[in-house]
């Protein structure tokens, strides 16, 4: 009995009874330190700034509850600590990704051997505060199991209206954790249950184009990599009484101009423009920047390797060894240092018009947005032993197609079938040939209602003998009369678009709204065609 009252005591004089932090309410400083380390992610910042403009205004501490979603590698981790900096609060990090006991929440009991309090708990006890930034890691991972179901359990954690009075199976006492700013990460927000998902503020981050990869490369990962490898260091900057502006006039300067060569390091050490972006375009094409990130890496530990092997004078292999004069990766030395290029072509399909069945669509997963391909083709019916014709009005798909996708080609081969008989009497296509419908590429799984409209311009394609413009790519859920219904990842579908090289979109009319929020620069040079039932679309994707 000792030693469990004894650690009872422990822990609930650890606890930071109405203890807080100072937290920042200077704008610009907290602006400065979102910026320094995240390009973009303008919506997050945003909020966190207007979060410290309420806090201003209110002259106390608030909590809230974010969850950060978007695909792998966007920074959604990483920026929850530039928050926690800018706004002067402690950080703790925990993940849930697996988690299946819900003790891990909200304690053991104290009659068990070992018990101890749950996570939110020892936060509050290793942070010394009652106001820190709390980092829910890997939210739609949870798992459940025999021991309970931790999803239920943060229910309370999360709730502003309840967490004011937070129960630890340990301590037993209402602990105030109102105070506390929760941030969860999630990739699928599908999978968080609709009570959990309900008490959070959802913000949604998107991949990152073209640009904004090459001038995260330039601007963060080059010296960061460098850095690391031991290529560079950091220029020593002396105390001076006109500090304060000094810092103010590099504010627009580059990170990399923060960096000097190491002494044994020649001068033109460096990784050019048209190399970051041709690893961009060939090598590294996720939503995300941590592949990019790698590729980065393995340049500059190459570099590093033959900065130091011949300083020694030691001999490297044909694969390691410096071929090119210069000490600078360019474009055209690239493959030495990250091998041949893993994309060689920025469509599947080259030639203008597509071959005929063949229409390019746009799908959305917790990777981010992609371009996909439609292909069907006709199989001519033969003649069975009798001389009559066999099969017809058949339709096979391939591609590893989830249960929602096969009913889209099922309900696309339908509305296809009544449009031809609308357009062309006479046409006999699909009473005299089968279909066989495949979604590149086959090891990946696919699902989701979004092709339907894309299956539906395939198959009549097939039919008619006309060609799709190569340079369309359309996306929407189609009923059974032809009505095209609204769905989601209009931005990330863009991206995907924009990546492909597409100048005309095909969007359902209801994702009007979605679009009209989309960055102006994703939208230029696009032709952008909004359609509320099939005949728009079918007008877009034949057009000469």
């Amino acid at each position: 009995e000792f030693n469990v009252t004894r650690s009872y005591l422990d822990w609930l004089c650890g606890v930071p009874w109405g203890l807080m932090s100072n937290e920042n309410f200077d704008l610009k400083k907290a602006r400065k330190v979102l910026d320094r380390d995240h390009y973009g992610l303008d919506d997050v910042k945003d909020t966190i700034l207007q979060f410290i403009a309420v806090g201003k205004l209110k002259g106390s501490v608030q909590g809230k509850i974010l969850c950060l979603a978007g695909p792998p590698g966007v920074g959604k981790t990483s920026v929850a600590k530039s928050v926690a900096d800018a706004l002067g609060r402690d950080f703790y990090r925990f993940s849930v990704g697996g988690l299946s006991d819900v003790s891990e929440i909200k304690g053991h009991r104290r009659t068990y051997v070992g018990a101890m309090p749950g996570k939110i708990i020892q936060c509050l006890k290793s942070t010394g505060s009652m106001n820190p930034l709390v980092l829910i890691d890997e939210i739609d991972k949870l798992g459940s199991g025999y021991r309970g179901d931790p999803a239920s359990a943060l229910l309370e954690v999360l709730d502003p209206s309840q967490n004011s009075s937070f129960r630890d199976h340990f301590l037993d006492v209402p602990v105030d954790i109102s105070k506390v700013l929760f941030m969860c990460t999630a990739n699928d927000l599908d999978r968080i249950p609709g009570p959990l998902l309900d008490r959070m503020e959802i913000m949604r981050l998107s991949g990152y184009d073209f640009p904004e990869k090459v001038a995260i490369a330039e601007q963060y990962l080059v010296p960061k990599s460098m850095g690391e490898s031991g290529l560079m260091v950091k220029k020593e900057t002396e105390s001076e009484e006109g500090e304060e502006v000094v810092e103010d006039e590099q504010e627009d300067v580059s990170p990399l101009s923060q960096y000097e060569h190491a002494e044994t390091v020649p001068d033109t050490v460096s990784i050019d423009k048209s190399a970051v972006e041709s690893l961009v375009r060939w090598y590294a094409r996720e939503a995300g920047v941590r592949n990019l990130e790698k590729h980065i890496n393995k340049i500059t530990r190459k570099l590093a390797l033959q900065v130091v092997a011949e300083g020694e004078g030691t001999e490297l292999n044909e694969k390691s060894s410096r071929k090119s004069d210069s000490w600078q990766v360019t474009e055209e030395n690239l493959s030495e240092y990250v091998g041949k290029p893993i994309f060689t072509s920025d469509r599947l399909y080259e030639i203008d018009p597509l071959p005929h069945g063949i229409v390019m669509g746009l799908a959305y997963t917790s990777m981010g947005g992609s371009a996909l391909y439609i292909e069907t083709q006709s199989i001519r019916r033969g003649l069975d032993a009798e001389g009559k014709k066999r099969g017809g009005g058949k339709i096979k798909v391939t591609g590893q197609l989830g249960d929602v996708m096969k009913e889209s080609s099922s309900i696309a081969y339908t509305v296809a079938r009544a449009r031809m008989a609308e357009l062309e009497e006479d046409n006999r296509f699909f009473d005299e040939n089968d279909i066989h419908m495949h979604v590149p590429e086959g090891a990946t799984p696919k699902d989701g209602p979004s092709a339907g409209v894309t299956m539906t311009t395939s198959l009549l394609s097939l039919a008619m003998d006309i060609p799709v413009r190569a340079d369309v790519a359309m996306t929407g859920e189609i009923s059974l009369t032809g009505k095209v219904l609204p769905v989601g990842g209009i931005k990330e579908k863009t991206m995907a678009a924009r990546r492909a090289g597409i100048t005309c979109l095909i969007l359902p009319a209801a994702n009007r709204r979605d679009w009209d929020e989309i960055a102006d620069y994703l939208k230029e040079g696009v032709d952008v065609h909004f359609a509320e039932d099939y005949e728009t679309v079918r007008k877009a994707a034949f057009a000469a």
